[in-house]
């Protein structure tokens, strides 16, 4: 019964090191939250952007753990290393590229809203993420999935 669940969790291995990377990084997020503005706010639990990526987290969380699992020149790790070089570029590039616009757009809509000319909901402007919470977020999911793996 013990080697059947050891192998089950062998098997998930790369799914539970994803996911725990994810959660721990946005566990992280009330943390860094708290010494960069003093506060303590839970919703940064649920929140995108912040320190560290939970994206960048868990996309190098799963594909350490598939290439110590499945070896480095598998089929499945280059698959794995592929997806994470998308989603590390969208968490850098483009949704953070969203959320510049959205500062100019709610600030542009607050001169609007003063002057009476009509009502709108702000916008989200955490969307993306710095260089520098990529790679803390990256080295996040590859110290879980090492510290899963032994």
């Amino acid at each position: 019964m013990k080697e059947k669940l050891l192998e089950s969790y062998f098997n998930l291995y790369p799914l539970f090191a994803a996911v725990f990377s994810m959660f721990l990084a946005q566990i992280l997020k009330i943390f860094f939250n708290y010494f960069k503005k003093g506060d303590v706010d839970i919703k940064r639990i649920l929140g995108a952007g912040g320190m560290p990526s939970s994206h960048s987290a868990m996309v190098m969380g799963l594909t350490t753990a598939v290439g110590l699992k499945e070896g480095w020149t598998s089929t499945m790790f280059c698959i794995s290393v592929v997806f994470a070089l998308i989603v590390l570029y969208d968490a850098a590039g483009i949704r953070r590229a969203v959320g510049k616009q959205a500062i100019i757009l709610n600030q542009i809509l607050t001169r609007f809203l003063r002057k009476g000319e009509f009502r709108y909901e702000k916008l989200t402007e955490l969307l993306g993420h710095t260089p520098l919470e990529v790679i803390m977020g990256s080295l996040l999911g590859i110290a879980v999935a090492y510290t899963l793996y032994y």
